[in-house]
């Protein structure tokens, strides 16, 4: 079993010179603390070279823009996946500094250079109007909840939801007022969704005691106990 060869950031510099003199442009090695320097015609070009992407690499980049809008990064191909989530969110974060990306393979077979995207701005309107989905569903998430009780940061506890709220506040009406239709939940002021939440009982919080008329379960009236503020919040608004 052979060794694998250790890779240094000099060796990601012959590949990428042949690329771009193939491509028209005058290159050059470390000129004026910039890792590759080329110019072609009137358009200046920066690469700067790292064996990993990290932040350094990244504020490197952002100081050679004083000099030219066209900079690159380039770094090896990395071990993981170009489909991943990891790598679609290192490209956006290094699209959103307005940096292009340039990917070096070695392989027994030679080595082979990708210039995976040119830098160019980054269009930040165009990119909301492309997420406009995402920011009405934050702006829904937050009007449908009635206090601030997550803590923010929080990755591996039970975080409350607006959808959650919507279910005590349903749980603690039958509770309070016995059996009730939809409808009565919604003169209560449930909302919209209570119909499908009654229906699909996520929590089975809830029982059919007949056509249209639903209780709380007895999982329910224990669960509620966990909840005992926002329960507290819900029948003060009904005193």
């Amino acid at each position: 079993m052979t060794e694998k060869k250790k890779l240094y950031e000099v060796d990601l510099y012959k590949p990428i010179q042949k690329y771009f003199v193939k491509e028209g442009y005058e290159v050059y090695g470390e000129v004026n603390d910039c890792d590759i320097a080329m110019v072609k015609g009137d358009a200046v070009v920066v690469v700067e070279l790292k064996l990993t992407l990290n932040v350094q690499l990244l504020i490197q980049a952002t100081k050679r823009q004083k000099l030219t809008d066209l900079v690159y990064i380039a770094i090896p191909k990395p071990s993981f996946s170009r489909r991943s989530k990891r790598w679609t969110d290192l490209c956006h974060l290094i699209k959103r500094l307005d940096l292009g990306l340039i990917v070096v393979s070695f392989s027994g077979r030679g080595k082979r250079v990708e210039v995976m995207f040119d830098p160019v701005p980054f269009d930040r309107a165009k990119s909301m109007r492309q997420n406009k989905r995402k920011r009405d569903a934050l702006l829904k998430e937050m009007d449908g909840r009635s206090s601030d009780v997550n803590l923010g940061g929080s990755n591996r506890v039970k975080i409350r939801t607006a959808y959650k709220e919507n279910c005590v506040k349903i749980a603690c009406y039958l509770e309070k007022f016995g059996p009730l239709s939809p409808k009565a939940l919604r003169d209560l002021g449930t909302g919209e969704k209570t119909s499908s939440i009654l229906t699909k009982n996520y929590y089975r919080w809830f029982e059919r005691v007949k056509r249209g008329t639903y209780v709380i379960s007895e999982k329910g009236k224990t669960d509620l106990r966990e909840h005992i503020e926002l329960v507290e919040h819900f029948l003060k608004e009904k005193e």
